[in-house]
């Protein structure tokens, strides 16, 4: 099933590829719905694997912490009406698909992605969960990441971990929550929310108006913004967290909770062209030590896109996964972890060092057929595409003799014909 998936999908074709070896296609096609809609084959034993991977990768490419981004994804299936699960996704009032939940993990040094490590699909009936063998009632986004934290801890991946969180998560009953876990480190993407500063309560942004008017904001380092280069400024400051909390309920209903104050760290990192231009601004708060400095937890949050790549390469750049043809979430679910598998040996590859993994990659660019940008030796999604033609070039050598494909060549392509004779050169 993972060699299966070894290959990008097309969107008017996004099957099961049939794995080298196969008697014929339908046997794949059959083999793959067979394991896809068999209820002994859990969720919970489909990413053990991946949990595997993440442990290996672990040691290897973390120094001090394993960062744990979390995100969601609306999975949309408009048109496919035999999916009768289908729930209302976003603001559309039709049921039109799936909502995905995912935990990428990430390594420290590099910003490396590992492997996922906990997924959630949730369902009209309910949410499909790696957590669980059986389908869980659906909580709100913010209310399950607690239990999909406490998960990830529990995997004894030999560092601690880092929770990285985009802006929806940026609610201060859940900072209160989270920080009730000893041990638990989180880092969140802020709104422009009142803190406790110096003695007084302000924004976010007229804190960074301060520090920016006492220059407090240092050039770190150089990244790489939408394929052009530029810097990353950075500043600190130690906030309280006062305000009480308010849960919202998809009911309407609102409930303000108090709490405790909170001590964090906001961190304010920009990022600048090289003529001063500000390019993204980020307004971060994290309970993380301060043996990890601003510049550091800056670029953790850098990292957070490595799971908007994931999604990306499960969409539109890979596996089409909007375009899938099984009709329950679950069998959806199913595939979606034997798809993260195929991930994961792309992205080992993608980051081995070795001489030997370079040269691999060139030849499976080449295969690939792909045009890469100036200065970009190779994507994901290529090496998706250069790697199942591999495996296809492998499996035809050890079938036929050199003889037989220059036969069946000569026969498929049509041979040049001499044109006419002319004396001229």
């Amino acid at each position: 099933m993972v060699e299966g998936h070894l290959a990008p999908a097309q969107r008017l074709a996004p099957g099961v590829k049939p794995a080298t070896g196969d008697a014929s296609t339908w046997a794949a096609v059959q083999g793959a719905y067979r394991f896809l809609h068999n209820p002994r084959v859990t969720l919970r034993a489909l990413v053990e694997p991946l949990v595997d991977e993440a442990r290996r990768g672990a040691a290897e490419a973390c120094d001090r912490f394993v960062l744990a981004v979390h995100d969601w994804s609306l999975v949309r299936f408009r048109r496919h009406h035999a999916k009768l699960d289908r729930q209302t996704v976003g603001s559309h009032a039709w049921k039109e698909g799936y909502e995905l939940h995912t935990c990428l993990a990430v390594g420290d040094r590099e910003g490396r992605p590992l492997a996922p490590v906990a997924m959630s699909l949730h369902a009209h009936d309910g949410a499909h969960c790696t957590r669980a063998n059986d389908l869980r009632p659906i909580l709100s986004v913010l209310d399950e990441l607690d239990s999909v934290m406490t998960f990830t801890e529990s995997q004894n991946f030999g560092k601690p971990i880092v929770h990285v969180i985009d802006a929806e998560a940026d609610s201060a009953a859940h900072y209160r929550l989270w920080s009730e876990t000893p041990g638990r480190l989180f880092l969140v993407r802020a709104d422009d929310r009142l803190l406790d500063w110096e003695g007084r309560e302000q924004t976010c942004s007229a804190i960074r108006e301060t520090l920016v008017a006492e220059g407090a904001f240092q050039r770190t380092r150089t990244v790489s913004w939408h394929d052009q280069t530029a810097e990353q400024w950075v500043a600190e400051a130690s906030v309280i967290l006062t305000r009480p909390g308010q849960q919202n309920r998809a009911d309407g209903s609102r409930r303000r909770i108090a709490g405790p104050p909170l001590s964090l760290r906001l961190i304010l990192a920009d990022v600048r062209s090289a003529d001063g231009q500000t390019l993204a601004s980020w307004r971060l708060l994290t309970n993380a030590p301060a043996e990890a400095d601003a510049s550091t937890i800056a670029l953790w949050y850098y990292w957070r896109w490595r799971i908007e790549s994931y999604f990306k390469l499960l969409k539109s750049a890979g596996f089409q996964l909007e375009q899938w043809q099984q009709e329950t979430a679950a069998a959806v679910a199913r595939r979606l972890l034997v798809a993260s598998m195929a991930c994961v040996l792309v992205w080992r590859l993608a980051r081995d060092e070795a001489p030997e993994a370079a040269e691999t990659r060139r030849v499976l660019i080449r295969l690939s057929g792909r045009q890469m940008h100036r200065g970009k030796p190779f994507t994901e999604p290529a090496l998706l595409a250069g790697l199942w033609t591999l495996l296809q070039v492998q499996y035809v050598r050890s079938q036929f003799t050199d003889d037989e494909l220059r036969r069946y060549a000569a026969l498929a392509l049509p041979q040049p014909r001499p044109g006419p004779a002319s004396e001229d050169v």
